[in-house]
């Protein structure tokens, strides 16, 4: 891809439109939630869904949990919608899978409406949902207001085949861009992130490479940019900005974006730094456009030295710029890492996909570190941080299971426990420390000087509570747990015979579930 041509108005399409109907029996006989992950799955290969899926596997391999273990994967997709400026969000779904996945609207603050087009046996059988769809989108394809509309498919239109790719590419000069999300097809909510920033990076490409496209809010940069893939703390593109000046170079667009023509200029970039290295769609889009990628992320002393070497590498910067750059910034995250050691024990899993990031910095810190756990694959652009991590003895287990995550912190006894609620829940009912990965690890800048010291604060303030875990403990020491928990004049007896009976039951109609579905 050469650089970018920026000169048409936001607003214009180069896409055609391409319509198209779905006959009657040429989507699968409705399939619930229920019917299991197999039976949907060969439901939407029936249904003409098995070339996306397949790009699925590939993209996101399986791990040794056959659903996901976290949030519904379109959390992240509808996350990703939800951010950017002017572009709207429908999603075609069972009703009770939309009404939870509205919460992301709240809880984000997006200030915004969801669209849902609700179906029933009828429409879904027939061919008619994605007509209601279609109309759904020419309702609200307005260019005053939007520059894409985003139409999510989730489990069930997607084991039933409902074809969003036959939806117009644009209407009135809005883009269309369809996808499917479905949780027997996507393990986690970060690499559905990648689902929709894909699709919007391959839109763009194919307009940047067909005519003029609106250049940046701000401009365009006059030094070669880095595109930064991943989402991440607002501070932290700051900092990296600040090291890529001596290098000539600058910072550009963090792909999720928040606006369309964002990804233009993140398309016009000299390299991408793969800061989350699971996003393959989005990588493969880069790379369609002939850009470098580079995995890591400038954490830590090691980890910037490295990364600011790899950087200059691939961009052909003079090696005393690469110095340069390394004698200003290293020794104040040497200085700052110094002043704010981290000492204790820790055990730490996620599903965010910056976990091996943030393992070095505690690694650095001064931490002992047992284990990481990510659910979250492993992949070329990671291979820099698991080697740093396992030279030094810190195992990685990717696509790690909640159970992997539990055995560790069992097996380690750590002073500090940090993961997923779960875990934290686990963690403090054995009276450990914990904190939550999500909202107090992945809440602060993780890169460069103020990356340096932002963990210690929050890290040395839980594993110091310590003491009130243990105090709580002997409070509550002799009070009933289990089957007995709570106040009673009389203690419950336990019925093991009961659960014994209920539990060989539930095992014969798992066998029974699987033979069905190996028959079919």
């Amino acid at each position: 891809m050469s650089p970018m041509d920026y000169d048409a108005p936001i607003g214009d399409s180069v896409a055609s439109s391409e319509t198209g109907l779905l006959g009657k029996g040429e989507l699968a006989d409705g399939v619930g939630c229920h019917g299991g992950k197999v039976a949907l799955q060969r439901a939407a290969s029936a249904a003409g869904k098995s070339e996306i899926l397949d790009r699925y596997a590939q993209d996101y391999p399986q791990g040794p949990h056959d659903q996901p273990q976290s949030m519904c994967p379109a959390f992240g997709s509808l996350r990703v919608g939800l951010r950017m400026k002017r572009t709207a969000t429908i999603l075609s779904g069972s009703a009770c899978c939309v009404y939870g996945l509205t919460f992301t609207s709240h809880f984000y603050g997006a200030r915004r409406s969801v669209g849902y087009v609700p179906f029933n046996s009828e429409t879904l059988v027939t061919g008619k949902l994605f007509e209601d769809i279609r109309d759904a989108v020419y309702k609200i394809a307005d260019p005053a207001n939007y520059d894409a509309i985003v139409v999510t498919n989730l489990c069930v239109p997607t084991a039933s085949g409902v074809p969003l790719q036959l939806l117009p590419k644009a209407i009135n000069g809005v883009r269309i861009i369809g996808i499917d999300v479905p949780g027997f097809g996507i393990p986690t909510h970060a690499e559905a992130k990648d689902v929709l920033a894909g699709a919007m990076l391959n839109y763009a490409r194919l307009e940047a490479e067909s005519g003029p496209v609106a250049a940046p809010d701000k401009g365009r940069s006059e030094r070669p940019s880095i595109a930064l893939l991943g989402e991440m703390f607002p501070a932290d593109p700051i900092g990296i900005a600040a090291m890529l000046e001596p290098l000539g170079l600058a910072a550009g667009p963090v792909v999720p974006t928040r606006e369309w023509r964002e990804l233009y200029a993140a398309l016009d970039c000299a390299a991408v730094a793969a800061i989350h290295p699971f996003y393959r769609a989005s990588i493969r889009e880069f790379e369609a456009a002939g850009r470098p990628i580079v995995g890591s992320a400038p954490v830590g002393c090691d980890g910037t030295a490295a990364w600011l070497d790899a950087i200059g590498a691939i961009c052909n910067v003079a090696q005393n710029k690469i110095d340069t750059a390394k004698n200003r910034f290293l020794p104040a995250i040497s200085g700052a890492l110094a002043a704010k050691p981290i000492k204790g024990r820790i055990t730490l899993s996620g599903y965010e996909g910056s976990e091996l990031l943030v393992a070095r910095l505690l690694v650095e810190s001064g931490a002992d570190v047992r284990y990481v756990g990510t659910a979250c694959p492993r992949t070329p652009w990671s291979e820099p941080d698991r080697a740093w991590l396992e030279e030094r003895g810190v195992p990685v287990t990717y696509r790690a299971s909640l159970e992997q995550d539990l055995a560790a912190m069992q097996e380690y006894k750590p002073d500090l426990a940090i993961g997923t609620t779960p875990v934290v829940q686990k963690a403090k009912a054995m009276a450990i420390p914990a904190l939550y990965f999500t909202n107090l690890i992945s809440a602060r800048p993780l890169f460069g000087v103020m990356g340096a010291g932002s963990l210690a604060q929050v890290v040395n303030a839980a594993i110091a509570s310590k003491s009130r875990f243990d105090a709580m403990t002997d409070f509550f020491d002799g009070v009933g747990t289990g089957y007995a928990a709570g106040i009673w004049e009389q203690q419950p007896v336990d019925r093991p015979e009961f659960k014994e009976k209920y539990k060989r039951a539930l095992e014969i109609k798992a066998k029974q579930r699987a033979a069905a579905e190996e028959a079919v």
